[in-house]
């Protein structure tokens, strides 16, 4: 063999790697699936710029162990079946079994669940603990399997899934509803500990519910074979409030920040079907643009929009944070250039009227660099309408798209806008929620984080048993940038 043969065979075996590499994610992704049944597993690497945060080696063994644990321990398995013949027995004591799991009950809206399902992962992993997921009425038409020859869902069969809509705070299994009857002590080896326990961690959840987060009690769930949670919240910050998963955190993401990043990259695959809504809109729209900008726009104002003081906060947010080029009022200073750069800007929000006004604005005036904005909006579907099925797959889809942008802006309070800046890596600009129908000032600011906020946390210090401010207690975990209660996990490179 020449050198220019062995050097031609070797730069192409390199480029092969690295488009292995790509397609996985930088070791990301499992290598084991079958492409066709999930395009956007595979495919999503030719639509997303290659993310500038990596992921530590110690988060990629543990995710390869959480797959095999899964084949051992999911549906259909020897293991699963005997930890569920414990669950049908109604044994007031459990005993242990080789598998322990987390149920998700799916629960609030796509953007509550999106955050939601990836938070009880990240649990799993830490308790390793086996993650089943209650399909609900539409998360098998929107999401592939994350995990190979196994499966996620929990099965129709399974013995509880009746009493789902039925659990409550003072439902007999309640963590939080036994403690406080003292049903339960997590100090206390004398009581028997039930085979499984319902965790209510919803925005209402109480003082003994909150409890989860404490050490302690984490002690005495360890013990449970089974866990059925709901929850509508991102916990994420108060896991790190947690001693006992502090130090496995710290290993697992060396940068903070990237927790929904990385974990919502590897376990959220939209289905064939959202698939193509996804590409197809991006190449008919998106595609051949020099530059992309996504609007996320979420109002929580009474009666019909478009309301005019926030057509007047977009506007100021874009034109202060210089996110557009500005207009010119001189008709003749357009640019001569045949093909001049152009930005496309993505518009989601359930009324079409914010997306018109900047439409409009960029038609009738040129821009004072020569670039041309062209404005597109997927849908408006007037109200949000959580149960139907074809409207969670455009959600679902535009959350994905906006996550392709090279930069964003998006609503405070808003958990559609923090799937798409997790997903995207983006640190987005806010829109501050409006007071008394007036435009905030600043009508944004850049956020700390790509993380989500946290939106209900507790504030409770489990050692002195007293309340505190846990947005204090230590560095990583601050107050939300748009919910001033909120929790959300910091610390990680600063510009992005």
């Amino acid at each position: 063999m020449t050198c220019c043969h062995y050097f031609l065979e070797s730069s192409h075996a390199s480029v092969e790697d690295n488009l292995a590499d790509d397609k996985l994610l930088g070791g990301l992704l499992s290598s084991e699936f079958d492409d066709a049944s999930c395009l956007s597993r595979y495919q999503s690497f030719m639509y997303r710029k290659v993310s500038p945060f990596k992921t530590s080696t110690y988060l990629l063994s543990k995710l390869r162990k959480y797959e095999e644990l899964h084949r051992r321990c999911g549906p259909g398995t020897q293991a699963y079946t005997e930890a569920l013949q414990q669950l049908k027995s109604g044994n007031q004591s459990a005993v242990p079994t080789e598998c322990k799991y987390v149920v998700w009950i799916s629960y609030s809206g796509l953007g509550n669940r999106i955050l939601t399902v990836t938070a009880s992962f990240l649990y799993a992993l830490l308790s390793n603990r086996v993650l089943l997921v209650d399909p609900g009425t539409d998360m098998t038409d929107l999401f592939c399997e994350p995990f190979p020859s196994t499966s996620w869902f929990l099965p129709q069969d399974f013995p509880l899934n009746n009493k789902f809509k039925g659990f409550h705070q003072k439902s007999p299994r309640c963590h939080g509803h036994m403690l406080q009857n003292k049903l339960l002590n997590a100090s206390d080896g004398e009581l028997p500990v039930p085979s499984y326990l319902y965790l209510h961690l919803g925005h209402d959840y109480n003082d003994h519910d909150k409890l989860f987060f404490c050490d302690e009690d984490q002690t005495l769930l360890a013990k449970v074979p089974w866990l059925l949670l709901r929850t509508d919240n991102y916990f994420v910050p108060s896991l790190y409030l947690i001693q006992s998963f502090e130090q496995e955190l710290f290993k697992l993401f060396p940068e903070k920040v990237t927790i929904f990043h990385h974990l919502g990259r590897y376990l959220l695959h939209p289905t064939n079907q959202v698939w193509g809504l996804i590409t197809r809109y991006y190449n008919a729209y998106l595609a051949r643009a020099d530059e992309r900008i996504g609007i996320q726009i979420r109002t929580f104002e009474e009666g019909p929009g478009p309301f005019p003081h926030v057509k007047d906060q977009i506007l100021s947010c874009i034109s202060k944070e210089k996110l557009l080029p500005e207009i010119s009022k001189d008709y003749s200073s357009f640019s001569s250039l045949k093909n001049p750069r152009s930005i496309a800007v993505l518009t989601t929000s359930l009324d079409a009227g914010y997306s018109e006004t900047l439409k409009e604005l960029y038609w009738e005036h040129p821009t004072v660099t020569g670039e041309v904005v062209g404005f597109y909006q997927p849908s408006h579907e007037g109200f949000q309408q959580t149960e139907k099925k074809y409207h969670n797959r455009k959600a679902w889809a535009e959350m994905y798209l906006l996550s392709l942008s090279d930069k964003l802006v998006t609503s405070a309070w808003s958990t559609f806008g923090y799937v798409a800046q997790g997903l995207g890596g983006l640190k987005p600009w806010i829109l501050y929620k409006p007071e008394d129908k007036k435009t905030p000032e600043p009508a944004c600011g850049r956020a700390m984080s790509i993380e989500p906020c946290f939106h209900a946390p507790p504030f409770w210090d489990c050692k002195a048993k007293t309340g505190i401010d846990t947005g204090k207690l230590v560095p990583h975990v601050i107050h939300c940038e748009d919910i001033s209660w909120g929790l959300k996990v910091v610390d990680g490179r600063e510009e992005l």
